[in-house]
């Protein structure tokens, strides 16, 4: 039988092209995310390149009522969950503490920490019923360093670094496996995200120097996943080669 792998914020990113690679290694796929017709594309897609199982859940992991009620909605089959890669997560804005809007702190924190929280909630207690699994949390540099204006987002991703640590602590003793990825700049709809709309500033972000691609941290992903079962990568910090820390880059001029 396959593997059955869920992947939060499926739709783009580095979700996206998780779900391209574990399909391309043939595992079955529960995808979430709020974009239903694009998810829909995509398990379409994944099915026919890949001939594999996608199960879609579309709904907002900032709602706990949501996610309790679709990972309950799951046939009996599907709950055989291997893998969850919590994925989903943005940034919104960049502005100091005393400038910044309480609507973008609010998104940040809901979805990077209690989105999280919840669908590992929901599925973690599966696992254990399998006796197996492994979590995967999508953090960044940012849960590693703090920078300017970074402030809150930098707040939620310490937080899934330590929640990261919590959970390995937790589920040691229930045979399942928590690691933690954090990249650095990589190119997705981060910026495009964070910068609402505005995408030539997103765009400068990347200029003067090869940032990662989501494909790049998928692969490492993936990687982590095919290890024998007595070693776990605790946590994994990736960069592009022009990325020393959250602030020293080598760029062109």
């Amino acid at each position: 039988m396959n593997k059955i792998t869920l992947i939060t914020g499926a739709t783009s990113g580095i979700g996206k092209s998780c779900a391209y690679i574990f399909a391309k290694h043939k595992h079955d796929l529960i995808l979430i995310g709020r974009r239903a017709e694009r998810l829909e594309g995509i398990s379409k897609d994944l099915i026919s390149k890949y001939d594999i199982n996608v199960l879609q859940l579309s709904f907002d992991i900032r709602n706990s009522e949501d996610v309790s009620k679709a990972i309950r909605s799951i046939p009996d089959d599907w709950k055989k969950i291997d893998i969850l890669i919590n994925n989903a997560g943005l940034a919104v804005g960049l502005s100091t503490i005393q400038d910044a809007e309480i609507e973008d702190w609010e998104r940040m924190i809901d979805t990077n920490v209690k989105g999280l929280l919840y669908i590992s909630r929901a599925v973690i207690p599966l696992m254990i019923t399998n006796k197996r699994g492994h979590v995967i949390n999508i953090g960044s540099i940012a849960g590693k360093e703090v920078y300017p204006n970074g402030n809150i987002y930098c707040a939620t991703k310490h937080a899934v670094d330590a929640l990261n640590k919590g959970m390995r602590m937790d589920l040691v003793k229930e045979n399942i496996k928590v690691t933690q990825i954090a990249p650095g700049a990589i190119e997705t709809e981060f910026s495009i995200v964070r910068f609402k709309g505005d995408k030539s500033r997103a765009d400068s972000i990347y200029d003067g120097y090869q940032p990662l691609q989501p494909d790049d941290v998928a692969e490492v992903t993936y990687y982590t996943t095919t290890l024998p079962d007595h070693v776990n990568i605790n946590d994994l910090v990736i960069m592009p080669t022009a990325q020393a820390s959250s602030m020293v880059f080598n760029k062109s001029d």
